[in-house]
């Protein structure tokens, strides 16, 4: 039986390590696409999670209008009631005192006649 060389140890050695280094490289390669799998599913996860909040954050914004909606309607009907009270005041005022809501009528338009001369000069 013949001993090693060196030049044998040093192949031996050489190609143990090529040997390490191929595995090396294989497992890198497996760890890469795995992290790009893995990377993949969060992001689809992700775009999931986005289009869910939009989804949501849409139909907030339409409840929103609806009730703004109502409330400016209930606003609109309060003030039509204001006004209706507001008129028939003014037409029961007219039937109890029609002198006095003649003279107010008159001055209320010689008040405006004269501010309206005076915006325009």
């Amino acid at each position: 039986m013949t001993m090693p060389t060196a030049a044998d140890n040093l192949k031996s050695t050489l190609g143990e390590a090529g040997d390490h280094l191929k595995s090396a490289a294989t497992a890198a390669t497996e760890a890469v696409r795995g992290a790009a799998g893995v990377a993949g599913e969060e992001l689809k996860a992700g775009r999931a999670q986005v289009k869910s909040e939009l989804s949501e954050s849409v139909q907030a914004g339409r409840s929103a209008a609806e009730l703004g909606s109502e409330a400016a309607r209930e606003q609109m009907d309060a003030l039509m009631d204001k006004g209706r009270d507001l008129i028939d005041s003014a037409a029961e005022l007219i039937r109890e005192r029609p002198l006095a809501s003649f003279g107010i009528a008159l001055a209320a338009g010689w008040v405006i006649a004269k501010l309206g001369r005076s915006s325009g000069e």
